[in-house]
C-alpha cells in the first residue's frame, strides 16, 4: 500500500482508505468506510444503501 494513493492519515491519526484502494480490493467490507465506492453509509450502528457494485460517477 502506498500512502497518499491507497490511504492517508487523518487529523486524528486514523488510517483512511481511499476510493482507489477500495476499488483495487474489489469488494465491500460493509463497515461504512469514509470513501466507500460501493454505496454503504454508516448511520450509527446501521448501514444503508449496501450494494455489490461501485457507484457510477453520476451517483457520487
Amino acid at each position: 500500500m502506498k500512502e497518499g494513493e491507497d490511504y492517508y492519515i487523518d487529523k486524528n491519526g486514523l488510517f483512511v482508505f481511499t476510493e482507489k484502494y477500495h476499488l483495487k480490493r474489489g469488494y465491500c467490507c460493509g463497515n461504512g468506510c469514509r470513501h466507500c465506492p460501493y454505496g454503504v453509509k454508516k448511520t450509527g450502528s446501521e448501514k444503508e444503501n449496501q450494494t455489490d457494485s461501485p457507484k457510477s460517477d453520476s451517483e457520487k
